[in-house]
C-alpha cells in the first residue's frame, strides 16, 4: 500500500504540505491550534479537502489566534456554520471555540500549547489520546495521532527512505529526542 511519502511529492496540494510541513515541529499556539482545527475538521473527509479549504479556515478562524477564537460567541458560530469555504459541522465549530478557550487555560498553567505538550512528553499514543480526550473536544485516536505526527511529537510522518525524513530530523522533532536515539515508524495519510 502506498504511503503519503509515495503519493504526495509533486502533487499540487499534497506536495508542498508533505515537503515543508508534515512532521516538522511546530511551537506557537497559533500553529498548533491551526493544525488541531484542521485535523479535527479532516475527520470523515480527505486531507485534500482540508488543504484546499485551508485559506478559508485561516480567514474564518482569524489566523487561528486562540485569544480571538476564544471570544467567539453565538453569532460567530452561526457565521462559521454559514461559511461555505470551511467545513460546516456544528460539533467541529463548537469544538474549535471551546478548544481555543482550553488553550488559554494552558497558557496560564503551562505557558501555552507547546509547553503543555512538552510537560507530558514522551507518552505512547494511547496515553496521548486519553490526555487529549480529557483536555480537548473532538479529539479521537486518529485525530490525536495525526496531530502529533504532523507536529513532530510522534514518529511516522515520513518513512526513512523519504528525502523529507532527513529534513524533519534536522528540524529536531520531539520524537527524535536529544540523545540521538530515534523512534522508528512509517506514516500514512
Amino acid at each position: 500500500m502506498p504511503t503519503y511519502c509515495d503519493i504526495a511529492p509533486g502533487h499540487e496540494w499534497h506536495g508542498p504540505y508533505h515537503d515543508g510541513e508534515y512532521g516538522f515541529p511546530l511551537t506557537t499556539d497559533a500553529e498548533l491550534f491551526e493544525r488541531l482545527i484542521l485535523e479535527i475538521n479532516q475527520a470523515g473527509l480527505s486531507w485534500l479537502t482540508i488543504l484546499k479549504k485551508r485559506a478559508a479556515f485561516q480567514a474564518a478562524y482569524r489566523g487561528f489566534d486562540p485569544v480571538v477564537v476564544a471570544r467567539f460567541g453565538a453569532r460567530d458560530v452561526q457565521r462559521l456554520l454559514a461559511d461555505a469555504g470551511i467545513i460546516r459541522n456544528r460539533l467541529k465549530v463548537e469544538a474549535a471555540v471551546d478548544n481555543a478557550r482550553t488553550l488559554l487555560r494552558l497558557r496560564e498553567s503551562h505557558g501555552g500549547f507547546h509547553g503543555w505538550l512538552a510537560a507530558h512528553h514522551p507518552l505512547p499514543k494511547d496515553e496521548w489520546v486519553k490526555l487529549f480526550k480529557k483536555t480537548f473536544r473532538f479529539t479521537g485516536g486518529e485525530i490525536v495521532g495525526e496531530f502529533l505526527m504532523s507536529t513532530g511529537w510522534l514518529p511516522g510522518a515520513h518513512h526513512e527512505a523519504c528525502p523529507v525524513y532527513r529534513k524533519v530530523l534536522r528540524a529536531r522533532p520531539m520524537w527524535a529526542g536529544t540523545d540521538g536515539k530515534r523512534e522508528k515508524g512509517s506514516g500514512k495519510r
